[in-house]
């Protein structure tokens, strides 16, 4: 064995947290390893290090319990002990973790935290190299050395007895027995403190006893206690000779060769400590009365279990979930409407309903504190920040967020969790995040609540059902703790590109809140609000080094994105301040591509760096939608539609052609069943119209498919297509088509038909419309009955666009041809019914 004092320890050193048990010089203690610093501290330092330095480590006792506050350092010790770890030993069940067999060597202090992550490192001093004791010499004797040389005797003399009263046979008693002459003196309190029956709150007094006589006279009264013990078990003799060997409780692996050993049962009591300590918490959760009951049940099952059964650890993680969920703490709202409404602007510009409706929820719960919490799901397409206007209605309440992704998740146990008869087994998504808030009323996003899946292991979107019914949420039951929990105050806010792909029966437990695209002007205004000045921050630029002019940002919003959301917008602003930090890193005068002017290359860039029409192509490249839609109408028998897509409203093409043939029909295009019997109406229609608008097919005769075969093509044939909203755009084209007229290039529609000839309402206007504006249309023919979404559509887009509200197809073709599209009058108008009744 190596004396304190032959030990060099480095300056620096990686510390393992530890909440039980003291590592004290000269002792072996094997320590279980499972919070993330200290997995972190093994993963890269001992499993990598092969020299002796590398598996030397600072070992301090008496921090909190790493597993209960991982993002916060706890308060460190500041007496330490330097060990090697001599077996690192990995594991997976019942969770992750590592055992270490570490060797004590020397005390040291620590004097100065260099990091807390991944891993502790500190800078440490030394403290026992100058500790050694030695035999005073003859003459030089002072009253300090003579106290210390009794203390040191009265130690050793009383080790010795401890040992004669143990049984001898026992192997690991005889050999300490006899290496208890060749130990140095200054390492008896450590060694034998460490195996003689104390608690850890002694063993830690021993530690910070820096002194050699401070140390003498903390272990001495704990020895001598345990030598009364042994005493008082003999006179009783209630000690059989088997009972006695059942005190040494011997263990693997030891500074001495390959053993060490405890003598006392201090294992039983730290576990008892543990025991009452979790029978305090589980008093202490504050859990309504049925759940206490389950809780002491388990626990009382607990206590007659043995460590070794894999029940216990099941067991025990299903008791300490119990006591971290937050049965009834919960945050305070902050109700001041002035400032919640403030804070929803500032973070988000339009969205008026998504902000109107947080602050009817604010103004309810003030005149009702036991206001449960609402169910909302916002409906929109991508980037248009339905995630971040849900962790903005956190901030505004003041409460914890947690986000959960519902994309891809198609196993019904990650919302209601596992039973407890798996192996493996764990709570839900939702258990887990209401322990990771720390709180049972935080706001729950649900993001892509529209993407969940089915598969054999159930249907996920089912299990929601009780999640998001405030009706029943107030009794939630995971499985995995298989009692209810009252989730009625959290607020659930779901998030998704489109209701089609919802069951019915859980979009009917949400109040849905469509959240369309935006307007160019409100992109204009996010984009200088938000998005540049971000940008300028991830890229390292300020706003004197570059001016991104509106009319330019004005050209990237239609020229090089055409999207619902913001997202490309992003994108393409973030590629210009890349461009421009190539030119901020180099130093040099921007080129003639970034700036309209001539410039000086060679001296530095002036600031800031405006970037104009022609630094945008140089950057950006040629701009992506150039061409105009009148371009596409120059021939007959093409028109212009609207659909509505998951990713925002789109302009969609008709084409049609006729030739000589048989009277067929051909579809092109990826056309679902419903476009293609909106195909075969139109053509029905005009058929039967054709009289009254004189079309004539190729031959002139009065039936236009007489002879004659019509190929209608929707462009984008990769894309599939399905709805009736092209219902009017496919008998415009037609209509165009066999007229041989052109349709008018600023117009755009959408409508469903009918046989008899009527315009039926359809969905989506407001994504449609903003197509349409996006698109530089002028004219937009909406069915009558949707007169009413216009009231959604912003003032500046209702001023720039032409509605023609139709009921009919004769408004419509009207509306779409220059100078309208007259007809014959009929012979005989349609009789007037009156009712009978």
């Amino acid at each position: 064995m190596t004396s304190a004092g032959g030990i060099q320890i480095p300056n620096r050193l990686p510390l393992l947290l530890t909440h039980e048990g003291v590592l004290l010089p000269g002792s072996t203690v094997r320590f279980s390893v499972d919070s993330p610093r200290n997995m972190q501290l093994v993963a890269q330092r001992l499993l990598k290090g092969t020299s002796l330095k590398s598996t030397m480590i600072g070992v301090i006792p008496n921090t909190r319990d790493p597993e209960l506050d991982s993002d916060d350092l706890p308060p460190l010790h500041q007496i330490g002990t330097a060990g090697i770890a001599v077996q690192v030993v990995g594991s997976n069940w019942p969770k992750p973790h590592y055992s270490l067999l570490i060797t004590g060597l020397c005390r040291f202090k620590v004097s100065n935290l260099l990091q807390e992550r991944p891993f502790v490192m500190a800078e440490v001093l030394q403290l026992d190299k100058l500790e050694q004791y030695t035999t005073p010499t003859a003459g030089g004797i002072t009253a300090e050395d003579r106290e210390l040389r009794e203390l040191s005797q009265k130690f050793y003399q009383a080790a010795v007895q401890l040992l004669g009263m143990l049984d001898t046979s026992v192997p690991m008693v005889a050999k300490f027995r006899r290496l208890l002459d060749s130990l140095p003196r200054e390492t008896l309190p450590d060694v034998v403190a460490s195996m003689i029956r104390t608690s850890n709150k002694e063993k830690l007094q021993v530690l910070d006893a820096v002194s050699l006589e401070e140390r003498f006279r903390k272990a001495l009264p704990m020895l001598t206690r345990q030598i009364e013990g042994l005493k008082l078990l003999q006179k009783t003799r209630r000690m059989s000779p088997d009972s006695e060997k059942r005190v040494l409780s011997v263990r693997k692996g030891g500074v001495f060769p390959g053993r060490q050993f405890n003598l006392g049962e201090e294992d039983e009591d730290e576990d008892g400590d543990d025991m009452a300590a979790l029978e305090r918490k589980i008093h202490a959760a504050s859990m309504p009365e049925a759940t206490l009951r389950v809780c002491l049940k388990e626990f009382k099952r607990l206590k007659k279990m043995s460590q070794s059964m894999p029940e216990y650890a099941l067991t025990r993680n299903y008791l300490d979930l119990m006591v971290e969920l937050p049965w009834s703490k919960s945050t305070k709202d902050c109700l001041d409407i002035r400032a919640a409404r403030t804070l929803l602007d500032n973070d988000h510009y339009a969205m008026d309903k998504l902000k109107r409706r947080v602050l009817e929820y604010l103004a309810v719960r003030q005149l009702k504190t036991s206001l449960k919490g609402p169910i909302l799901c916002f409906v929109g397409p991508p980037g248009v920040g339905k995630t971040s206007v849900g962790r903005s209605i956190a901030r505004t309440l003041g409460r914890e967020f947690q986000r959960i992704a519902l994309g891809g998740v198609c196993d019904q146990s990650d919302i209601r969790g596992h039973r407890r008869t798996y192996v493996g087994s764990m709570p839900g998504r939702i258990i887990n995040g209401l322990k990771t808030v720390g709180v049972n009323n935080p706001v729950f996003l649900l993001d892509e609540v529209d993407k969940l899946g089915k598969s054999l292991q159930g249907d996920p979107a089912a299990a929601l059902l009780e999640v998001l019914d405030p009706e029943q949420n107030h009794s939630f039951t995971d499985h995995y703790l298989n009692v209810a929990f009252d989730l009625s105050q959290v607020l659930f806010i779901a998030t998704a590109n489109t209701t089609a792909t919802i069951p019915p029966a859980l979009l009917d437990r949400m109040e849905v809140l469509q959240v369309p695209g935006y307007t160019q002007e409100e992109k204009l205004e996010i984009a200088h609000r938000h998005l540049i000045p971000n940008q300028l921050e991830q890229h390292g630029l300020t706003p004197q080094q570059l001016n991104i002019p509106q009319e330019t940002t004005k050209d990237v919003i239609s020229r090089y994105t055409r999207e619902a959301g913001v997202r490309s917008l992003e994108r393409k602003i973030g590629a210009i301040c890349r461009a421009v930090a190539v030119k901020v890193a180099e130093g040099h005068r921007v080129p003639e591509t970034f700036s309209s002017g001539q410039e000086d290359k060679s001296a530095p860039p002036e600031m800031p760096i405006v970037i104009d029409h022609l630094a945008l192509k140089d950057i950006l490249g040629p701009p992506l939608f150039d061409m105009e839609v009148s371009v596409r109408l120059t021939l007959p028998g093409v028109a212009l539609g609207l659909a509505w897509t998951p990713l925002g409203g789109e302009i969609m093409f008709v084409e049609a052609s006729r030739m000589e043939g048989e009277g067929q029909l051909t579809l092109t295009g990826q056309l679902g069943d419903v476009m293609k019997e909106s195909a075969h109406l139109a053509i029905s229609w005009l058929r039967a119209n054709a009289k009254r608008y004189q079309l004539t097919n190729l031959v002139g005769g009065p039936d236009p498919m007489e002879g004659t075969d019509i190929h209608l093509h929707f462009p984008a044939g990769a894309v599939t297509k399905d709805g009736p909203s092209a219902g009017v755009t496919i008998v415009t084209c037609l209509a165009s088509l066999f007229s041989g007229r052109l349709v008018r290039s600023d117009v755009a529609m959408t409508g469903e038909i009918t046989l008899r000839g009527l315009v039926l309402p359809v969905g989506g206007i407001k994504d449609k419309v903003l197509a349409a504006h996006r698109a530089g249309v002028k004219r937009v023919i909406l069915p009558k009955r949707n007169a009413k979404d216009l009231e959604e559509l912003p003032a500046n887009v209702r001023a720039d666009l032409d509605f023609v509200m139709t009921g009919n197809l004769d408004e419509v073709l009207n509306a779409s041809f220059d100078g309208g599209f007259p007809g014959q009058a009929s012979a005989r108008p349609p009789p007037q019914l009156s009712s009978k009744l």
